[in-house]
C-alpha cells in the first residue's frame, strides 16, 4: 500500500485516482465510517456510459455514496480548479443514478437515509490535505 508521502508525480492517472481513494478510505475509517463497497459500477440503460461510486460507507444510520477527487500541486502552484469543483452537473446526475442502483440492487428502499458526499484530496509537497463535503449533491 502506498503511503501519503509517495510522490504523486511518479504515478499515472489511474494510480493517482486509486491513491486518492485509499487516502479517503483511511480518513473515513478514522472518522467511524464502515466501508460497505468500493468502485461500484452502474451501466446506464440504453447508453454506453457508466456511473461509478468510489466508496459506499455507513455511519450511524446514514449511507454515504462518496465521490473522491484528487489534485496535486505542480511545481508549487495550486491547480486552476479545486478537486471538488470537478464534480459537474453531469457527474452529479451519474452519481445519483449509481447510488439509486446500488440501493435497489441491495433491496434497500430509496426513502432510506442516504446522501452523496465529495471528498477532496489535495496533494502538496508529499502531504494529503483532505476536505469532506457531506451531503454535497441534492438528489431530490
Amino acid at each position: 500500500m502506498l503511503s501519503p508521502e509517495v510522490k504523486a508525480k511518479d504515478m499515472n492517472t489511474k494510480q493517482i485516482g486509486r491513491f486518492g481513494e485509499r487516502v479517503a478510505e483511511r480518513y473515513l475509517k478514522d472518522k467511524g465510517y464502515q466501508i460497505l463497497d468500493k468502485n461500484y459500477v452502474f451501466w446506464i440503460p440504453g447508453s454506453p456510459q457508466k456511473g461509478e461510486i468510489d466508496i459506499v460507507a455507513k455511519k450511524s444510520d446514514i449511507i454515504s455514496f462518496i465521490e473522491v477527487k484528487l489534485a496535486k500541486n505542480v511545481r508549487g502552484s495550486p491547480p486552476n480548479i479545486s478537486p471538488e469543483e470537478r464534480v459537474n452537473f453531469g457527474k452529479q446526475r451519474k452519481l445519483v443514478r449509481a447510488a439509486e442502483s446500488w440501493l435497489m440492487a441491495r433491496k434497500i428502499p430509496l426513502n432510506s437515509k442516504w446522501q452523496i458526499d465529495v471528498i477532496s484530496v489535495m496533494m502538496d509537497k508529499g502531504k494529503a490535505k483532505i476536505r469532506h463535503f457531506e451531503n454535497a449533491i441534492p438528489y431530490c
